[in-house]
């Protein structure tokens, strides 16, 4: 009876201990895991950093998620996508206002690729003209494309994340929806019916002047955006009515520039800018040279290229955006954008050959 008795108390101690064992082996792997997801937390967006549409939406998805904006020009938004392709903690990115061009799109969905092979959840958010085939290739990668060309990207923004927003919000898409010429659209017109109109068209002009100003200074820049998404009015922003009255001396100053300097093609006007950017001369040139389309161009010298502004009347039959797409990838550059305003980055050596090619297209 004994040894009866020791047998049954050791059988018990085994599997006591074998429990144990289990037991920690379990708590180990259920440990490891929680690490491994942990890892990635970043919030990113990258965003258009030349006008209030860029500006705007990265404040506003930094108000709804938090996290970081990278802030870049066309020719900026690879080298920026391959840099956060790299970041091993990032968990939430958002592209906002960035169209692609032929010459960028492939690299594009590659990156995409990467980083969706990495569990990284990705938006991307704009207006501009895009093939067809990117979007599908987007959403079978399972990223979330939020795609309207009849609507400012910020304004898109404010559509989709506005449980998530301040009600300020509205303003500053209502505020986008105006610099991007598209205040009459559907969900824009809306937005800007909430304000006094004359309050909102001088503080998208104010906030478009502040931008267009510091483009040489991103902290500014990246102040700006800490500063809509804090939901401060333009006039709450120490001096930027003050820095907008200064642009507004340059600008006039350049209307008598343009009347000396510009020429005309049979479709179309156009000018090297030497002391401004483009894009505040372009509207300038279309006006004062009577055509239906101004072209304006400045030279990065740092780049060997030309960044070129275009614009189209109300009489303009064509799609600028899809011709300068085209034309400038032809070119060894880059562009597109919408029908009536666009842009292109075109090598130093092709200037004028985009110039005369652009003037037969837009018969």
């Amino acid at each position: 009876m004994v040894v009866s008795k020791n047998k049954i108390i050791k059988k018990t101690a085994a599997k006591k201990v074998t429990k144990k064992t289990a037991a920690k082996k379990v708590t180990k792997k259920t440990a490891a895991k929680k690490v491994t997801t942990s890892q990635r937390t970043k919030v990113i967006c990258i965003s258009h950093k030349e006008d209030c549409d860029g500006i705007s939406s990265a404040a506003l998805i930094r108000q709804a998620f938090g996290g970081d904006s990278i802030l870049v020009d066309y020719p900026g938004q690879m080298d920026a996508l391959n840099q956060v392709v790299l970041d091993e903690k990032l968990k939430t990115l958002f592209i906002c206002d960035l169209g692609l061009s032929k010459k960028t799109q492939d690299e594009f969905i590659d990156l995409m690729t990467r980083l969706r092979k990495n569990k990284v959840s990705i938006t991307y958010i704009d207006h501009h003209d895009i093939d067809p085939t990117v979007v599908t290739a987007l959403e079978k990668l399972k990223v979330k494309v939020i795609h309207d060309i009849n609507e400012c990207t910020t304004v898109q923004v404010y559509n989709a994340y506005k449980s998530k927003l301040k009600d300020h919000a509205s303003f500053v898409a209502a505020c986008a929806a105006i610099t991007d010429y598209m205040q009459d659209r559907p969900l824009g017109s809306k937005l800007l019916q909430i304000y006094d109109r004359q309050f909102a068209l001088i503080s998208a002009t104010v906030m478009t002047y502040n931008i267009v100003g510091h483009q040489r200074e991103p902290d500014y820049l990246q102040y700006l955006v800490e500063e809509l998404a804090d939901s401060k009015f333009p006039h709450d922003i120490p001096n930027t009515f003050e820095f907008a009255q200064i642009q507004v001396e340059k600008l006039s100053q350049i209307i008598a520039k343009v009347k000396k300097g510009m020429k005309t093609m049979s479709n179309l006007g156009h000018m090297e800018i030497l002391d401004s950017g483009a894009s505040g001369a372009v509207n300038f040139v279309m006006g004062l040279s009577g055509k239906d389309v101004g072209v304006a161009y400045k030279e990065r010298i740092d780049h060997g290229i030309y960044a070129v502004s275009v614009r189209g009347s109300d009489n303009c039959k064509v799609h600028l955006g899809r011709i300068v797409n085209l034309l400038a990838t032809s070119l060894g550059g880059s562009g597109g954008g919408h029908d009536k305003a666009c842009g292109a980055v075109v090598p130093k050596p092709k200037i004028k050959k985009f110039i005369t090619e652009l003037n037969k297209k837009i018969k």
